[in-house]
């Protein structure tokens, strides 16, 4: 479930939702991740990004530019795994949680 920016949980817990959304779906990649039986070149990328990304949740707050990289370099590494992109696509959400990129 999804929820806008700065929203609290109503199940009495103090923790940002954003963070629960974001360990969510991190957890879901990795354990998609896991499972595929395909190899491919940046394979350890992904697994090493969605590791530091867990680390991130679990720890408060996350740094929004730290977010945004290992979300790139997860989307270079399994991007064109047709089997991961509903995965990515969370993490992704997750991610857009968290604030809109800086406009350039």
């Amino acid at each position: 479930m999804l929820r806008s920016v700065g929203q609290r949980s109503v199940t009495g817990s103090d923790e940002d939702p954003r963070v629960a959304e974001l360990r969510t779906a991190v957890s879901r990649l990795r354990r998609e991740l896991a499972v595929h039986p395909g190899e491919f070149p940046d394979r350890a990328v992904a697994e090493d990004e969605l590791a530091a990304l867990a680390a991130m949740a679990a720890y408060g707050t996350p740094e929004i530019p730290r977010l945004r990289r290992s979300l790139l370099l997860i989307a270079g590494a399994i991007g064109s795994v047709s089997a991961l992109s509903r995965g990515l696509t969370d993490v992704r959400h997750a991610v857009e949680l968290f604030g809109e990129p800086p406009r350039r």
